[in-house]
């Protein structure tokens, strides 16, 4: 029934003013409004909708990763644009704040304006 289907993921913000500014402007991404919610187009990647949710909690897992060549870079580019990674108590992050243990690549996380969590890791 939907293995042909184009399937696509979502998640809310408080507010999609904010939210396009942060996605189009500071990341750099395809976004695209229609019926009062984002899309944000993704190369390879697909399509993700952005809606709006007056009671907006932020996610408290990662909502979406970007794969990148060079982590160091991406975060030191974030850092530019005013974009801190989140520290987590526990997690052995270095000073730019990305973790490079075993369990996995290379990865940091940050906040959209509506406190979700989106990451960089390296690809």
């Amino acid at each position: 029934m939907f293995e042909k289907t184009k399937a696509f993921s979502g998640f809310s913000v408080d507010d999609i003013e904010r939210a396009r500014q942060f996605y189009e402007g500071a990341l750099g991404l395809n976004v695209t409004e229609e019926h009062g919610m984002l899309g944000l187009h993704i190369r390879d990647g697909g399509n993700i909708m952005i809606y709006p949710k007056p009671d907006h909690s932020p996610a408290t897992f990662t909502i979406l990763n970007f794969p990148v060549e060079d982590i160091d870079r991406a975060v030191e580019d974030l850092a530019g644009r005013g974009i801190e990674t989140v520290r987590y108590e526990g997690m052995n992050q270095d000073e730019k704040g990305i973790v490079r243990d075993d369990f996995g690549p290379p990865i940091a996380w940050f906040r959209d304006p509506a406190g979700n969590v989106v990451s960089v890791l390296e690809d």
